[in-house]
């Protein structure tokens, strides 16, 4: 194999396995602040304007982990939460990973008429609740 081939190979295989360690990294550092998606029962407490809660029934598991975590975790007279999010001190770790925050965003896109001042109204299995991100429980 002629060197110049060579060095071409092994400068390809460098950069795949810092990008896959870029990738995977990321979620393993438990550096910073934790955060945690928390799902409260509203009990009238938080209003929408137009009355509009999101109906959690028609979102996906997959797409939104933090916030079905804390659903599931929730009961009508319960508050649930999910698992913690560690933001890192720099910021690097949130170009890389997905967090309650990116959860926080799409569904106060998706749905303007249910947020609220640092969340979103959602109704699960009939009962309304109010999901926001927070850092101690």
């Amino acid at each position: 194999m002629r060197p110049v081939t060579r060095n071409t190979l092994l400068g390809i295989i460098a950069v795949v396995v810092l990008l896959l360690a870029l990738g995977a990294l990321p979620g393993l550092l438990k550096s910073g602040d934790p955060y945690y998606a928390v799902a409260t029962p509203t009990d009238g407490e938080y209003s929408v304007d137009n009355g509009t809660a999101i109906n959690w029934s028609s979102q996906s598991e997959r797409r939104f982990p933090y916030t079905s975590e804390a659903l599931a975790d929730a009961s009508p007279s319960a508050t649930g939460q999910s698992e913690p999010y560690w933001r890192g001190p720099l910021g690097f770790k949130g170009a890389f990973t997905h967090s309650p925050f990116d959860e926080r965003d799409a569904l106060s896109q998706q749905y303007d008429g249910a947020v609220t001042d640092d969340g979103v109204v959602v109704r699960h299995n009939g009962t309304f609740y109010h999901v926001a991100v927070r850092q101690d429980v």
